[in-house]
């Protein structure tokens, strides 16, 4: 039997494993508002040197040089960028600015188109202030609207940024690997070994994955809105695409967001996007995701909040984006650990093998 003094200092770990997991997340949190620029500068570089190591890979496969296969793909992702600067990003910023515009009237005539709800709420005795609502939604749309201008004329005002984060990548992409094992050498044989490859199959997996299910739902619903005539067509798949990053939830706000703004255009056209866009989300949820996420979508639903709200708490929306790998990373790791670790049980075969391999 175990012995008291045994589970006393069992129950005093475990004690004060809260506070201490606690205090850590809190220094988290301070480290990162601390160097926030330059934690977001080396974290954007190494998602984008994830994102461009497929196209790299691809071409060393095909017997091109490294470093030629790196300035190749860059110079593909520069064009592409610039290409979209001129094309897609003005009209994007131009209908962010007429939602703005005429977002104040919609919501003036939001009553009026929405008098078959108020006499609902009222006919039942609910108590819900539908003006506030739409005050809210009118406050909510302003904010992440205004952000897109906003966006561009930061990455513009924050150029020296962008070319840090571009150069980053580069050298990420040439020589990342190495100082990888640099790092990893330093841990315990098991837990580095556990944690390189728990730690590179959920971020390359996580990152193609959520980059590839935005592009499909940007790419699927903007033709879909244009057929249907839905004013700023172009600006409502962007954000619907956008929120895909975010992974689980993220899909679900953008849609309930766009199809709010659409109410307050009018029902059909509300009805239309709703239908649209859940109709693509299934499909991709149910067909394209499980071939894309894989193991990732394996966690926990209660632990997959957790990690979101604590990324989030700790480093905002880059933390929320970042949470759900590195969860998946810890359980990987733990999950390696605890089969290197279990003894393994040999049968009475397996016993006389061994037994007739010591006599040899």
């Amino acid at each position: 039997m175990r012995k008291d003094s045994d589970i006393y200092r069992q129950y005093l770990v475990w004690g004060l494993s809260g506070p201490i997991l606690f205090l850590n997340f809190w220094v988290l949190g301070q480290v990162f508002q601390y160097f926030e620029q330059v934690i977001t500068i080396v974290l954007v570089a190494a998602i984008l040197a994830i994102l461009l190591s497929y196209p790299v890979h691809w071409l060393t496969q095909r017997k091109v040089n490294r470093l030629p296969a790196i300035l190749m793909v860059l110079a593909a992702v520069v064009s592409g960028v610039g290409l979209l600067g001129f094309t897609v990003i003005p009209l994007v910023i131009d209908q962010a600015n007429q939602l703005l515009a005429l977002l104040p009237n919609w919501v003036d005539g939001a009553g009026q188109q929405l008098s078959w709800l108020r006499k609902f709420v009222l006919s039942h005795g609910l108590k819900v202030d539908l003006n506030q609502f739409i005050r809210q939604l009118e406050q909510i749309t302003q904010t992440l609207v205004s952000w897109l201008p906003g966006l561009a004329i930061g990455t513009l005002g924050r150029l020296l940024d962008t070319i840090f984060i571009l150069i980053l990548a580069v050298y990420m992409l040439l020589y990342g690997q190495r100082m990888w094992r640099g790092l990893v050498d330093v841990l315990p044989t098991k837990l580095g070994s556990a944690l390189d490859r728990s730690l590179q199959f959920n971020l390359r997996q996580f990152f193609i994955s959520q980059f590839l299910l935005a592009l499909f739902m940007l790419l699927g619903l903007t033709p879909i809105f244009l057929l249907l005539q839905i004013k700023f067509a172009l600006l409502f798949a962007l954000l619907v695409g956008l929120s895909n990053l975010i992974p689980f939830i993220g899909a679900t706000l953008g849609i309930g967001l766009v199809t709010l703004l659409a109410l307050l255009q009018g029902v059909w056209p509300a009805f239309w996007v709703a239908l649209t866009a859940i109709s693509l989300q299934q499909f991709k949820d149910n067909v394209i995701s499980p071939r894309l996420l894989g193991r990732i979508t394996g966690l926990n639903p209660i632990w997959i909040f957790v990690a979101l709200l604590l990324g989030a708490r700790i480093a905002g929306v880059l933390g929320v984006i970042l949470a759900i790998p590195i969860a998946g990373t810890i359980q990987g790791t733990i999950e390696q650990l605890r089969v290197k670790s279990s003894p393994v049980i040999l049968s009475s075969a397996d016993d006389a093998t061994s037994g007739q391999r010591a006599e040899i």
